[in-house]
């Protein structure tokens, strides 16, 4: 943007262009790395204040908007991303356009992440729940990981973990019911998010575990007459935490496993 200014038709064009110039607005500051905000991620939160401020060069606090798209399959690694706030859904698309979540990221963890410079994505990570994350150049990510430091025990133990969540998904995509699966997807938000209620439509959910939207709202409606959630339009709110983790039974306790086993180890050495 920049202010109009009534300049002279005998004026001289550098005239104008300073005028212009002068009017212009300054860009946006980059906002301020802390040890607080960057905590709020629990991979940064495990590392020591020593490590964690020496990332603060190469941090940057950026927005997660709803719907963006990361990186898709076959696209090359430019950044890592350490969500806050900010959920993230991995999905695998069909040549056929259908869509399947095979993972989810939130403030547990961190998505991107290279190994090698070569290295191409095998699926799509498109921003689910809005929010913040800091992100980190891969080519810094990965002089961290060689150098064999803290930051590479944390992705080590990571990777397990999601290794788990990931094999949970394909065995409970094969023999869990739709009803499990429903209370697990919506438990492993709830995990990642600072309030009882989630954000999200039917028609989100139906495509996130690839089934029909009429099955989504016959099930939604089951849970809500036992008790466990209220659905409204575009909200769920979680009414019985317990009652829902029982109802996804080993579809949602397997898949924890992974992650209670790293933040045991994580904490227990930092």
């Amino acid at each position: 943007m920049y202010r109009t200014h009534n300049i002279d038709s005998n004026s001289n064009a550098s005239n104008a262009i300073r005028a212009i110039t002068l009017g212009a607005a300054k860009p946006a500051a980059k906002p301020m790395i802390s040890v607080a905000g960057a905590q709020q991620n629990e991979l940064l939160r495990a590392l020591s204040r020593t490590d964690l401020e020496a990332l603060f060069p190469h941090l940057e606090l950026v927005p997660m908007a709803a719907g963006k798209h990361l990186y898709d399959f076959g696209s090359k690694f430019d950044y890592a991303y350490f969500p806050t706030n900010a959920i993230v859904s991995l999905m695998y698309v069909m040549e056929d356009g259908a869509t399947t979540e095979i993972g989810v990221v939130g403030r547990e963890g961190v998505v991107g992440v290279a190994m090698y410079e070569a290295e191409r994505a095998t699926c799509s990570a498109v921003v689910q729940t809005a929010g913040y994350a800091y992100r980190l150049k891969s080519s810094v990510l990965r002089e961290l990981v060689a150098s064999g430091g803290a930051m590479a025990q944390l992705l080590m133990r990571y990777t397990f973990a999601m290794f788990a969540q990931l094999a949970q998904n394909v065995v409970g995509g094969r023999h869990c019911t739709i009803e499990q699966k429903l209370c697990r997807w919506l438990l492993d938000r709830l995990d990642r998010s600072l309030s009882d209620e989630i954000k999200v439509t039917q028609d989100t959910m139906a495509t996130m575990l690839g089934v029909r939207r009429e099955t989504i709202t016959m099930t939604a409606r089951k849970l809500q007459a036992d008790g466990l959630i209220q659905y409204r339009r575009g909200t769920v709110a979680i009414v019985d935490r317990a009652g829902l983790e029982n109802c996804a039974g080993t579809c949602y306790r397997a898949g924890k496993i992974g992650f209670e086993q790293m933040h045991a180890t994580t904490w227990s050495n930092a």
